[in-house]
């Protein structure tokens, strides 16, 4: 009694009682920008405790955010189902957060480590371009023949799929403005599935390319691994100890930040003069353009200060976190139950798709040997989920066999530089034409 008047209290004087089919009443509670902020807090410290205590959960790379979020989002499922109360969240900070995050990857893109990756690099870009555009047919191809039109089979496509939680936030309120009511829940529901399905898939794919075509033998020595090492990084900079100061350390986060916020404003502009064109991008489109240029602008410009590349990778990775959390909790879960087949069939189709592309599409065209088949783990881990999924599908078969430099210079690559830009494009496309 008393937690339903609470309830009651707490509802929306706006929307006020909505009744439901079975006449029952439907109570809104409303949670503000900090509360929603919150939930996201709660959610990734949940999360943290579990991925410490549930070692699979480690083992699959999935985020942490997204452990404690769907939890959170199943409470707000039960509240739903059980009480009739539907909890609305604040998109306020979660779309802040959004924007902070793509600008960070925007700063990630440098031309002059394009030179570092080859003719594997470039191939590799080429691969996942029309993996991309492959994904988006399927879903909407499919979506479209079982009724429900091209645009919800986008929630389903790239942007989950090669984008991850991160592009399937950031797209997910331009397709609710375009009439996909549940794209939120579908896009989020299919990122958390590529995240499993990619860990899943790229380490036996790349098995089975090794095994039958005799690439390596198995256990490789303490020598193999010894002088590989190094190669598991994807940047240098992960291998410093920082000893600086903490006045040092507090001015290069605050220059990350205020540099951040100059690319945010650039991109503000920026999105501005793209909207003229009539063309729909996203919101954070023009900030991930922007925050590019600068970064190549000052490492071609001799003199010019360079990007602390560190410390904005660093707020650029908590204010995912921040995000995820607050996305993943508030998931409306019971959008799902309508379209949970067209789901399972889209999500199935797309490991088909992207099994079938890198065994007989990617490995023959990145050379047929040892450091084709690991690209191909790692094409799994990242085009069903994220560059993290990849660099431990690549990681597992090297600890098999053997370990090889070039894929752990490519990947990371093509995950920070390529994959976001060109699958945002992509998929900007597919929703002007559709």
């Amino acid at each position: 009694m008393v937690l339903s008047r609470f309830l009651l209290y707490l509802r929306s004087p706006a929307l006020g009682e909505v009744d439901t089919m079975e006449t029952q009443t439907l109570y809104q509670l409303d949670l503000d920008m900090f509360l929603s902020a919150g939930a996201g807090v709660v959610a990734l410290l949940l999360g943290i405790f579990l991925t410490g205590r549930l070692k699979f959960l480690s083992r699959l790379c999935i985020p942490t955010p997204v452990t404690g979020g769907i939890l959170l989002s199943l409470l707000t499922l039960g509240l739903y189902a059980i009480a009739k109360v539907e909890v609305s969240f604040d998109p306020t900070l979660k779309d802040l957060c959004m924007m902070i995050f793509f600008t960070s990857v925007g700063y990630q893109s440098n031309l002059k480590e394009v030179k570092r990756g080859g003719k594997p690099l470039a191939v590799l870009v080429l691969l996942v371009s029309v993996l991309i555009v492959m994904q988006n047919l399927l879903s909407t191809g499919i979506s479209a023949s079982m009724g429900l039109g091209p645009l919800t089979g986008m929630a389903m496509g790239s942007i989950p799929m090669c984008g991850g939680h991160g592009t399937a936030g950031g797209f997910s309120s331009l397709l609710e403005s375009m009439g996909v009511e549940s794209a939120a829940s579908l896009s989020m529901a299919a990122a958390t599935f590529g995240l499993v399905a990619g860990s899943l898939l790229g380490g036996p794919l790349a098995e089975r390319l090794i095994r039958t075509r005799g690439l390596a033998q198995e256990n490789p020595s303490p020598a193999d691994i010894a002088s590989s090492m190094d190669s598991t990084e994807a940047s240098p900079h992960a291998r410093e100890k920082m000893e600086s100061s903490e006045q040092k350390e507090f001015r290069r986060l605050s220059a990350a930040i205020f540099q951040l916020l100059l690319a945010m404003a650039a991109g503000s502009l920026l999105s501005k003069a793209l909207a003229l064109t009539g063309v729909t991008f996203p919101t954070y489109f023009g900030s991930l353009i922007a925050a590019a240029i600068i970064r190549n602008i000052c490492e071609g410009v001799p003199g010019a200060p360079s990007p602390d590349m560190d410390k904005i990778t660093l707020v650029g990775n908590v204010c995912l976190s921040l995000f995820l959390g607050m996305a993943m909790s508030s998931l409306k879960l019971w959008e799902l139950a309508a379209l949970a087949l067209p789901l399972t069939v889209i999500l199935l189709s797309q490991v088909v798709l992207i099994a079938l592309f890198g065994y007989f599409v990617a490995f023959p065209l990145l050379g047929k040997d040892y450091d084709a088949a690991l690209l191909v783990s790692g094409l799994a881990g990242f085009g069903l989920g994220a560059t993290p999924n990849a660099m431990a599908n690549m990681s597992a078969v090297c600890n098999k066999y053997r370990y090889a430099v070039k894929p752990f210079i490519i990947v990371p690559l093509v995950g920070a530089m390529f994959v976001d830009i060109i699958n945002t494009t992509v998929i900007t496309i597919f929703l002007n034409i559709l």
